[in-house]
């Protein structure tokens, strides 16, 4: 049995998923971006998460994907992989082979079908996946989220759990854009491994404790975000929150999958970067046109070399 991994800090990237023309996932692809963005210094990779069409992943496909970045050199314990699903079985499967293929947590969102549900159902749903997995090696992440999926991870919900769970239960994306709701979270579970999902707010999250963040936007701009982290408390910290936070500033008013997307194809040229998988669909050409006469304006430069 692999060693129990240490816990995530810094910026995490919930990795953009390549479609070929077919709809499956790119391989190739997908292994070059994770590849570069540990070398742009990712702390880890949030693989199938939102930003990465998680939820428009079958569970084989997020359980192949993560074998094949380790059969392609991505060091597993730098994983964090989305395994949360809405049928509870599917959720245990894949947490089961992430943590069998030693990745370093899993960020499991909450079933999110079924609305309106109380935190007993939901504590229910997080401890079935723990006590089936039954491994010590496993860190599991919560994934608050609920403006996309209406279940809510509420306080009482993590304090159960943590009080349950003490060496499993490992952190919390807070997805949520309430920032007096993430500061109310930092300092009641200070052990608790808080990261925001902008890094706008990374310097003040710094500062009251978060572990870092994990964000869409970390897709395009992984290098200046860790800069950031490594010079927190310094003057240079400043300049690189003022250069993210422009950037995070122009990508917002866009859908974040497509327009991130759209960002790596022009950048890289290559265009096969713009599929997804239905429902969603490619930012249109007059979108493109507009974002890219933001970011070429604001006169921040985006280094993206797949």
């Amino acid at each position: 049995m692999t060693a129990i991994p240490e816990a995530f800090s810094g910026v995490l990237v919930p990795v953009l998923t390549p479609f070929a023309g077919d709809l499956e996932p790119d391989v190739a692809r997908f292994k070059r971006i994770c590849r570069w963005l540990l070398d742009e210094g990712a702390s880890g990779l949030a693989v199938f998460g939102t930003t990465s069409e998680g939820n428009s992943l079958t569970a084989t496909e997020r359980c192949r994907l993560i074998d094949q970045l380790v059969e392609a050199g991505v060091p597993a314990r730098r994983l964090m992989p989305g395994t949360g699903a809405c049928a509870l079985p599917d959720a245990v499967a894949m947490t089961r082979h992430a943590v069998a293929a030693g990745a370093g947590g899993v960020l499991v969102l909450p079933p999110f079908y079924y609305k309106n549900q109380a935190d007993e159902g939901f504590f229910a749903y997080f401890s079935e996946i723990i006590e089936r997995v039954g491994d010590p090696r496993l860190k599991l992440y919560l994934y608050h989220f609920p403006q996309m999926s209406a279940a809510p991870i509420t306080p009482a919900l993590v304090e159960r759990l943590l009080k349950t769970y003490p060496d499993t239960v490992a952190g919390l994306k807070d997805s949520s854009g309430d920032w007096d709701g993430t500061r109310r979270l930092i300092a009641a579970f200070p052990d608790l491994a808080i990261f925001p999902s902008s890094e706008v707010r990374l310097m003040e999250g710094l500062g009251l404790g978060a572990a870092g963040c994990i964000s869409a936007t970390a897709n395009i701009q992984p290098g200046p975000i860790a800069r950031l982290i490594a010079a927190h408390g310094s003057a240079e910290a400043e300049d690189w929150h003022r250069r993210i936070s422009t950037v995070r500033g122009i990508v917002e008013a866009y859908p974040f999958i497509t327009a991130c997307k759209a960002i790596v194809a022009r950048q890289t040229g290559d265009d096969a970067w713009l599929q997804t998988r239905p429902p969603l669909t490619p930012l249109d050409e007059a979108r493109c046109n507009q974002l890219f006469a933001a970011l070429d304006a604001c006169g921040v430069p985006l280094e993206i070399a797949l």
